[in-house]
């Protein structure tokens, strides 16, 4: 069956044609061959069908972002969140801040062509009056959304990082917390070397837990320095850290908890201080860490159906608040005209409209083969 579906109401904005074939795998393939042998036809690249989309005007650079992200997406949280970036959630607020910018461009031009009419200047300055103080409004709207949960952590799942001396019990935590024998367990000192990595999802959270080597600081051989070097690594990037070592001698950033692992064996050191108490072998406490895990988690993660920012958009909506802090602080208008002028640069990079070539390859790079 052949649809025909003429531009430019398509998704792409083009004139395209579906084949809806019935049959095996091998009844695709040979349609496939009999097209590619036609002259001027060839298969679509990864992406191509969405970057035509952008090129068109159909969906610009934040909503292709999204369709990125949810093609990707594996829990409800991440879907939810990749929809609302889809469906044109931030640019919709960055249409309405580029117009308010725009609004402030223009008083601002009117002030430069009209200089000395009372109408325009008021106060003598050479700026539109109230110019400074709405400039620093949008900025503070801008800072309020550059405080909220980024969308790296739900993309890539909250990571939480086990560390600890040797035979504190970390790989037998990890073994339980991911439902899985994934990582080696050994009486021997120095059994795990490396880093092992697993994603989950508890709840429909994305998590991503990390069991590294034993920390010591003597006794470890040149293969084992170089996994506790790593471990070292991971817990200071980590967005959680469970410490199952003595208290207070944990990684001093970021947020850790003090764990008291094996507490079903009674040869087992006594952690006074310790927020949670338990044995991943009888898995007494184990449901009170994994609650407790989703709570944490989902502080820090975006509530679902928010808009989320990514490090690209994250760092040009701060460029935008930048430059127009800069300009409302001026007393030459031509200064606060070129913070103006390098804020709406910021947020037509943020949207497609400017400057972003450099980065669509890797973007579209990420989509399936057509799509």
């Amino acid at each position: 069956m052949v649809l025909w579906l003429p531009g430019p109401g398509t998704a792409t904005g083009e004139d395209c044609a579906e084949l809806h074939l019935h049959g095996g795998r091998a009844v695709v393939a040979a349609v496939e061959a009999a097209l590619v042998a036609l002259p001027g036809l060839r298969r679509a690249e990864a992406g191509e069908f969405t970057r035509r989309a952008f090129a068109n005007g159909r969906i610009d650079l934040a909503e292709a972002e999204g369709l990125a992200d949810l093609l990707s997406a594996e829990t409800e949280l991440q879907r939810r969140s990749a929809m609302a970036m889809a469906d044109g959630g931030l640019s919709r607020l960055v249409a309405g801040w580029r117009e308010q910018v725009l609004t402030l461009s223009s008083a601002l031009e009117a002030a430069l062509d009209f200089a000395g009419d009372d109408d325009i200047d008021e106060g003598g300055s050479g700026l539109p009056a109230g110019f400074g103080t709405a400039s620093m409004a949008v900025a503070d709207d801008l800072a309020d959304w550059l405080a909220r949960p980024r969308a790296e952590p739900l993309r890539e799942g909250f990571r939480v990082v086990l560390a600890g001396p040797p035979n504190a019990g970390k790989s037998t935590l990890f073994n339980a917390l991911v439902e899985d024998e994934a990582a080696i367990t050994a009486a021997e000192p120095g059994t795990t070397r490396d880093v092992l990595v697993r994603a989950v999802a508890l709840r429909g959270v994305p998590f991503t837990f990390v069991d590294t080597a034993g920390l010591r600081e003597d006794g470890a051989g040149e293969i084992e320095q170089i996994g506790i070097a790593r471990a070292r690594a991971e817990a200071e990037r980590a967005d959680l850290v469970l410490w199952l070592g003595p208290v207070g001698c944990g990684p001093s950033g970021g947020v850790v908890w003090e764990i008291a692992a094996r507490c079903d064996l009674s040869d087992t050191e006594p952690k006074p201080g310790a927020q949670f108490h338990l044995s991943a072998v009888t898995g007494e406490g184990l449901p009170e860490l994994r609650a407790a895990l989703f709570e944490h988690a989902r502080g820090a993660l975006p509530m679902p159906g928010a808009v989320a920012l990514n490090a690209r958009q994250h760092q040009l909506l701060g460029d935008v608040a930048e430059s127009l802090r800069e300009a409302s602080i001026q007393s030459d208008p031509l200064l606060a005209a070129e913070g103006m002028r390098l804020a709406r640069i910021a947020l037509d990079r943020l949207v497609g409209r400017a400057g972003t070539e450099d980065m669509l390859d890797a973007l579209f790079g990420r989509f399936c083969i057509g799509k």
